[in-house]
């Protein structure tokens, strides 16, 4: 009998060794086959990349490693254009940018390039939130091949110029980038400068060479990417907000069993609400950098910012009367602002 127990003991040692050495191979397996989740944007180092950064981080935790992100800033996918076409086919799972790029999607991604609405950051902030607003502009691109997954904070406009702009004369007869959006070009017209379309890669290039004398966008972008070298002056004038969407491939997940789809939004949601305190505090910090590089911060006098403002405020208005469909969402945009004030 204690030869029979002695075996018994040594069967299940074995097995217990066994099992004890199969674990790692069965860990490496699963991470083997974890799904990859490609993750893009044009920007480095600013709110859209942290965004990416930590729903990478938070869907492997998520899902218990079935999920694994992968981060591509900097354009490393593809100009935008090519990142919003491969996000529809479903060979990039998420791409993150400002909405207004999908205007070939649907015209009415262009909306929040209307000046004049927000008040300040808060407002802003308080307007995108809306519930009834969110839900309806994160729509927008279902039947495209596009699930609006986060809708987030980049900054207020600014002018980032290779000779300062002080006075809004200092900005006539300029050239300047801008996202293709007739409520971007438009704002530059009133102001008697010249709005150029051009995706984010093609623009420090342009500055460089002089083609362009500045760019409308948001001071961290600016930062982030080290425009100081070329164009040093930034003008902040926060008539209007930058904001950034996630979307999500359709095709990919519509593909996804029922219990990745609910951590695939949940993780979205979480994102989100880290990536706003983190774009505020970013915001000051580039700020400061921004300055401490070299670069000058310039805003506009009172009586300055109040005749841009007055030359701003009806452009959404006139816009939307053009196009008919973008009224409807117009309308819960503004609605949304007045609930926020």
């Amino acid at each position: 009998m204690s030869r029979q127990m002695s075996r018994r003991g040594a069967v299940k040692a074995c097995a217990l060794g066994l099992a004890t050495v199969a674990t790692p191979f069965v860990r490496r397996a699963a991470a083997a086959d974890a799904m990859v989740v490609k993750l893009a944007t044009a920007t480095l180092n600013d709110a859209q990349h942290e965004w990416l950064k930590r729903f990478a981080a938070k869907i492997e935790k998520a899902t218990d490693g079935r999920m694994k992100g992968q981060v591509y800033p900097a354009s490393q996918l593809g100009a935008i254009p090519r990142m919003i076409e491969g996000t529809q086919l479903g060979s990039i799972q998420i791409w993150v940018g400002p909405p207004e790029f999908l205007v070939g999607v649907d015209q009415r991604f262009e909306l929040l390039s209307a000046p004049g609405l927000f008040k300040n950051d808060q407002h802003s902030l308080k307007t995108v939130a809306d519930p009834e607003f969110s839900k309806a502009f994160l729509a927008l691109g279902a039947n495209k091949g596009l699930i609006g997954a986060s809708l987030f904070w980049t900054g207020p406009y600014a002018f980032d110029m290779r000779t300062p702009a002080r006075t809004l004369a200092d900005l006539k007869g300029k050239k300047i980038r801008v996202l293709a959006s007739p409520f971007q070009t438009e704002q530059m017209a009133r102001i008697g400068a010249t709005g150029v379309p051009l995706t984010l890669g093609d623009v420090l290039p342009a500055l460089q060479q002089g083609t362009l004398d500045g760019a409308l966008g948001a001071l961290p972008v600016f930062s982030a990417l080290q425009y100081e070298g070329s164009a040093k002056y930034m003008t902040e004038t926060s008539h209007a907000y930058i904001f950034s969407l996630a979307v999500l491939s359709k095709k990919w997940f519509d593909g996804l069993p029922p219990d990745l789809q609910a951590a695939v939004t949940k993780t979205a949601d979480e994102a989100k609400a880290e990536a706003i305190p983190w774009a505020l505090t970013f915001l000051e910090d580039q700020r400061k950098a921004w300055v401490a590089k070299g670069g000058e911060v310039i805003h506009l006098s009172e009586a300055e910012h109040a005749e841009l403002m007055a030359k701003m405020a009806p452009i959404g208005d006139d816009i939307v009367k053009s196009k008919p469909v973008l009224k409807p969402m117009w309308d819960q945009l503004v609605a949304a602002a007045k609930r926020a004030a």
